[in-house]
């Protein structure tokens, strides 16, 4: 699935908090554990929020009442962990607040492989919520299975099994900003096929049919960033129309997006190791982004010097 933003409350799920001032925004926060829900809200907190953890169901709609005065968003943490947790209840609840006119209710699910999740489990010596007497990966099947409802309901997915910390809050400033000004934003991200595709992209385009500089024993330890590099990609004949093709494409395509209430734009470009066909399409991409007018940022999943940073919770 490449479409990772997804609209299940009738309120265009990135839609500028700026559109509706009189509505407070509330993020519920839930999906697989150990993918990371306290390191979100302590990002989402930065970003404003009033974060909350951990709580009981039975609670929410007291925590959620019209306030007296200012009224600040809110960003609440759920899941199996959670005293009274279970599915058809959270489903409820978040179609009640939904239905809310005082309020913009989201949900955000957080979803890892479940290598990445049993490594973390591991490192960390805790034990997964649902295996205290079993084996951590039985307790991570189980939990996937429950929580699928959840996952097919929510606003935006993330999968954080390669994300770095930055990346992920690149990634939750862009689709939950509080600023009023915050524009439509375009991330560009360059990936390896063989590393999987990244789910939290909205559009993958795929450049592994350019002339590969791994091959070039000059070229191959450097990366697209190079200016060889990039002279040997550009000079393939197949690239002029490929890059032509594919800005004529998103040109009428990003002002639809925006218009539909998007927010944040995810593009993936990928080739076969993603360090040096992938890296120069993103750059190249973000350069003529930028040139007409577009906010446009640029990450290398494969390039980076230190691993990702989520907490295992």
């Amino acid at each position: 699935m490449t479409m990772a933003a997804k609209n299940n409350s009738g309120l265009g799920s990135d839609a500028a908090l700026g559109d509706a001032t009189d509505r407070t925004p509330v993020l519920l926060v839930t999906g697989i554990s150990g993918a990371g829900r306290s390191t979100t809200l302590k990002i989402l907190e930065d970003l404003g929020y009033e974060a909350v953890d951990n709580l009981p169901l039975t609670l929410l709609p007291s925590l959620v009442v019209p306030a007296l005065g200012t009224r600040r968003p809110l960003a609440i943490g759920i899941d199996v962990r959670t005293r009274d947790f279970g599915v058809e209840q959270f489903l409820h609840e978040i179609d009640t607040l939904i239905a809310r006119a005082d309020l913009e209710a989201r949900m955000v699910f957080l979803d890892c492989d479940d290598e990445v999740l049993q490594r973390r489990f591991t490192e960390t010596r805790r034990r997964h919520p649902l295996a205290a007497d079993r084996p951590v990966m039985d307790g991570i099947q189980h939990e996937r299975r429950s929580v699928v409802p959840l996952r097919d309901r929510a606003d935006l997915v993330v999968d954080t099994s390669q994300l770095s910390l930055n990346d992920l809050r690149r990634l939750l400033k862009g689709h939950f900003t509080l600023e009023i000004e915050a524009s439509f934003a375009v991330s560009v991200m360059s990936f390896s096929y063989r590393n999987g595709i990244p789910r939290e992209a909205d559009l993958v385009f795929d450049a592994r049919f350019l002339a590969n500089p791994h091959y070039e024993e000059t070229l191959k330890p450097l990366t697209g960033q190079d200016a060889r590099v990039a002279k040997f990609v550009s000079d393939d004949p197949g690239f002029h129309d490929f890059f032509q093709s594919l800005t004529g494409l998103l040109q009428p395509l990003l002002p639809r997006f925006q218009n539909e209430g998007k927010s944040y734009l995810t593009i993936a470009i990928g080739c076969t190791g993603g360090q040096h066909r992938s890296v120069f399409v993103a750059e190249e991409l973000v350069a003529w982004l930028n040139k007409n007018g577009q906010h446009a940022g640029v990450m290398h999943r494969e390039l980076r010097d230190v691993e990702t940073h989520i907490e295992k919770k």
